[in-house]
C-alpha cells in the first residue's frame, strides 16, 4: 500500500512539474518554421509576465504590422484574449521590426490579465500574423493558469 501511495505521489509530483507540449497549427508556407516553444514561468501565473519563446527558421522578415493574438478556449468557449503588437514586444527585447532572417529565436512576454481562468485546461492558441499579412506561426497546448493565493510557490507575490 505504501508503495503504491508513494507511486501515485511521485506521478502527481511529475506531472505537476512538467513542461507544456505545444503543437504547430500554422498553414504549410509560415514565415517561421518553429522547432521549439516554450512558456515561462509554466504554469502561468495569472496577473504576472508569461514570455514565450520560439526557435526556428525564420523565412521572412518580421515587418512593421506584426500582431500576436492569444486566445484560451474552454469547453469550446472563448474564456480569454489578448492582443498586442509584435514588433512592439520584440523591440522591449532589444529586436525593433523588421527583424531579419538570421534571428533564430524570438521570447516575447506579455501580462497574464487577472480576468484568466484559474485552475482549469484552457486549449490556448497563440498565433502571429506578420505585417505583411502571412502567418507568421501558431502554436497550440493545454495550459493551466494559477495564482498566488492557490499556488504561492509556482506564483511568488
Amino acid at each position: 500500500m505504501k508503495f503504491i501511495i508513494a507511486t501515485a505521489a511521485l506521478l502527481v509530483a511529475t506531472v505537476a512539474n512538467a513542461q507544456t507540449v505545444f503543437t504547430d497549427c500554422a498553414p504549410p508556407g509560415a514565415d517561421l518554421t518553429i522547432n521549439a516553444f516554450t512558456l515561462s514561468p509554466d504554469p502561468l501565473c495569472i496577473g504576472k509576465d508569461v514570455c514565450a519563446t520560439g526557435t526556428g527558421l525564420l523565412n521572412t522578415e518580421v515587418v512593421d504590422g506584426a500582431s500576436l493574438a492569444i486566445t484560451g478556449k474552454y469547453l469550446g468557449r472563448v474564456v480569454y484574449t489578448d492582443n498586442h503588437d509584435l514588433c512592439e514586444l520584440m523591440g522591449d527585447q532589444g529586436h525593433p521590426c523588421p527583424i531579419p532572417t538570421t534571428l533564430t529565436s524570438i521570447t516575447a512576454c506579455v501580462l497574464v490579465k487577472t480576468t484568466a481562468p484559474a485552475s482549469i485546461p484552457v486549449s490556448l492558441t497563440v498565433l502571429a500574423m506578420n505585417g505583411n499579412g502571412n502567418t507568421l506561426f501558431c502554436q497550440s497546448a493545454t495550459v493551466t493558469a494559477t495564482n498566488n493565493a492557490l499556488n504561492p510557490t509556482a506564483c511568488p507575490p
